[in-house]
């Protein structure tokens, strides 16, 4: 298998990387959560560059592009830890473009791959943990459509939104909707979340709302499958630049008159980090090229990189605080936002307990025994 980028992939790469070293820096960032965790000028930067676009069908307007590009992308988006949510066009693109109507794709697709419309998924419920098919929400079907009550946590940048992907009861079998912020008796509560960015508790009280499938249960699963797979990316992004700043900490900080990175011990260190970051990514590849293959293959693919990620994010964090010693948690040392970032990873859409027991649930039969 040939495991080298297109030359479009590496420009793709390239330019993701230009945007971020020149409009998003350490300070940018800092600025950006102070004033609340979400720049629409950001956002609008990013669909200048077409990055919105990227999953959205050529006849809607987008690139037409798939998984890879999408991780390329996602990857230079974690080098910076860039606040604004980018993966939720990407779910948002490929669940409609999937199971929308051509009603629905006609209105949302062109205004998501233009910038205009930020479609973002709220799913998360306050007892439902990471269980995809535990819902409390309710739809109700009405002469001129369908209304929705439904409390959501933790909806990326909820507040700032254009609309959102809901799951919900109708008739007792979960479907999708699409509900619109400013839809009759939608609130919403946002506050910042632990790595900065931005997060909203989403209310509807008998909103209208549009259905997007009466498959909702496999819409959901897919779209927190290519959220997984945006998460693998982006951590690999943030793991890449911890794993530069670290060695470049160890190369200028001396003891005894000479730099620490001599010392064996460290040395040893840094390259369990290496090899933490390398199977991290070759996990992320594996998520994004599962991401076209069936649900069942695709459910245990994500589980399985997932569950690498974790643990590489969690060491790899660890590992550099520890190597920079006090100045690694402070606030003013990007370190201490990169392992923020990275704790706050692991726990999105599931973190490692929860991804481990879905590798087990999803074992063969005969898995890891052999036949007699």
């Amino acid at each position: 298998m040939d495991f080298d980028f297109s030359d479009d992939q590496q420009q793709l790469r390239d330019a993701a990387r230009r945007w971020v070293d020149k409009a998003y820096s350490f300070e940018h960032r800092r600025a950006a959560v102070a004033a609340g965790g979400f720049s629409r000028d950001t956002w609008n930067a990013l669909a200048e560059l077409g990055l919105t676009a990227l999953n959205v069908p050529e006849e809607h307007g987008g690139m037409g592009m798939g998984a890879v590009e999408a991780m390329v992308v996602m990857e230079e988006m974690g080098r910076g830890m860039v606040l604004e949510p980018l993966a939720q066009s990407l779910i948002a693109a490929k669940v409609l473009a999937n199971y929308g109507t051509d009603t629905v794709q006609a209105d949302w697709l062109p205004r998501i791959a233009s910038g205009e419309a930020l479609v973002v998924l709220a799913h998360q419920e306050r007892r439902a943990r990471y269980r995809l098919d535990k819902c409390e929400s309710k739809a109700t079907q009405t002469p001129t459509g369908y209304t929705l009550t439904a409390h959501k946590s933790l909806v990326p940048a909820g507040d700032q939104a254009d609309a959102f992907l809901v799951p919900a009861l109708l008739n007792g079998t979960q479907a999708l909707f699409l509900l619109e912020r400013s839809a009759p008796g939608v609130t919403t509560r946002g506050y910042l979340t632990q790595d900065g960015s931005r997060a909203a508790e989403v209310e509807a009280e008998h909103s209208p709302a549009t259905l997007v499938t009466p498959e909702g249960l496999a819409a959901l699963e897919l779209a927190v499958d290519i959220g997984s797979a945006a998460v693998c990316a982006e951590a690999v992004g943030v793991m890449d630049q911890v794993m530069t700043i670290t060695a470049d900490y160890l190369n200028q900080r001396k003891q005894f008159g000479v730099a620490i990175a001599s010392f064996q011990a460290l040395r040893h260190r840094l390259a369990d980090m290496k090899m933490q970051l390398e199977l991290a990514r070759s996990m992320s590849y594996y998520a994004s090229l599962q991401l076209e293959q069936p649900a069942e293959q695709r459910r245990r693919a994500i589980a399985r990189a997932r569950v690498q990620l974790g643990q590489s994010m969690r060491f790899v964090g660890q590992q550099a605080v520890q190597l920079h010693g006090g100045i690694g948690v402070t606030d003013e040392y990007i370190v201490s936002h990169q392992f923020k970032k990275l704790t706050q990873l692991e726990m999105t859409y599931g973190d490692s307990l929860h991804h481990l027991g879905e590798v087990c649930a999803r074992m063969q039969a005969t898995a890891g025994v052999a036949d007699t």
